[in-house]
């Protein structure tokens, strides 16, 4: 007889093992199955869930509304939701399962906000110049050279396991939904991994994380948020200016000196390509920009 706790684990384990989605995506569906579940007391197995309707479905979704989230999170939780659903079909033995259909709110897709050039080689300077100690500015350093230099997401650079060392032209990245891309390795980034292995003061084993905390264990995102937000203080940078920017940054610049839009998206690791064609729009605000700054006439 199966309960609410063993649906909320096999679709974990689903989740992590099978679609090997990321740890943010795995807490964030299994949190939005659980919320599901806990207003559901009726079911505890796949056959009653995937029996569901459309009009539950949305109920459940009008009254997260009242509880505050605005239409960005109930987008996301309705993703979360039909995703479980056809799990839920699959695991009651609907060969042809799928998703209901249920239209979320519209959400505008806000333009990501890149950094100049000198904005990003400024801050991983200064990134380095505010660590406690020389790893550490090495570590944060070749991080962040990652971002810009090769279009990481942040945690694909943080998942790379020492085995990756030496670096050599190129190198294998593993990003969302387990999908593989090949990045050049720039030298100067190459140098600053290099620079940063020969310093660290911990035995980095080749199947663990390569970048290391203070303390010895894996390096956490918040770790490099909090390093960039205090430099982007320094600098006089936007909030805007974050991590994630620099791989906004890497896209943007690499378009406007004439990469094309399917490299590119080979290049940042994306699904689809409508994913990558919101570039194009980040060149032609950065155009106009210009325009506006330097015309007479504007």
């Amino acid at each position: 007889m199966t309960n609410r706790h063993d649906l909320l684990g096999q679709w974990h384990d689903h989740l992590a093992l099978t679609r090997r989605r990321s740890p943010h995506t795995v807490r964030a569906y299994h949190t939005a199955a659980r919320r599901l579940l806990e207003a559901l007391p009726e079911v505890s197995d796949w056959p009653t869930l995937a029996r569901l309707d459309t009009t539950r479905l949305r109920a459940h979704l009008a009254m997260r509304r009242t509880e505050g989230i605005g239409n960005v999170s109930t987008a996301r939780e309705l993703s979360a939701l039909k995703a479980l659903l056809v799990f839920a079909r699959e695991q009651a033995g609907d060969p042809e399962a799928r998703a209901p259909r249920v239209r979320g709110p519209s959400v505008k897709k806000g333009l990501p906000r890149p950094i100049t050039p000198d904005e990003a080689v400024n801050l991983t300077l200064a990134v380095a110049e505010d660590a406690a100690e020389p790893w550490i500015a090495a570590r944060d350093r070749a991080v962040l050279l990652l971002l810009y230099g090769a279009g990481l997401r942040i945690a694909e650079a943080l998942s790379l396991p020492a085995a990756a060392l030496p670096l050599g032209e190129s190198l294998v990245i593993t990003g969302k939904g387990g999908r593989q891309r090949v990045v050049p390795i720039l030298p100067i980034v190459a140098a600053a991994l290099a620079d940063y292995a020969a310093q660290v003061p911990w035995p980095l084993p080749r199947d663990e994380p390569l970048f290391r905390g203070a303390k010895g264990g894996p390096l956490s995102q918040g770790m490099v948020q909090k390093a960039v937000a205090r430099a982007r203080v320094v600098l006089g940078l936007p909030a805007t200016a974050t991590p994630h920017a620099l791989r906004h940054s890497f896209a943007t610049h690499l378009l406007g000196a004439g990469a094309d839009l399917r490299s590119l998206q080979e290049l940042l690791g994306h699904a689809s390509l409508s994913s990558t064609q919101i570039y194009t729009q980040v060149d032609a605000a950065v155009l106009l920009d210009v325009y506006r700054n330097a015309h007479p006439r504007a």
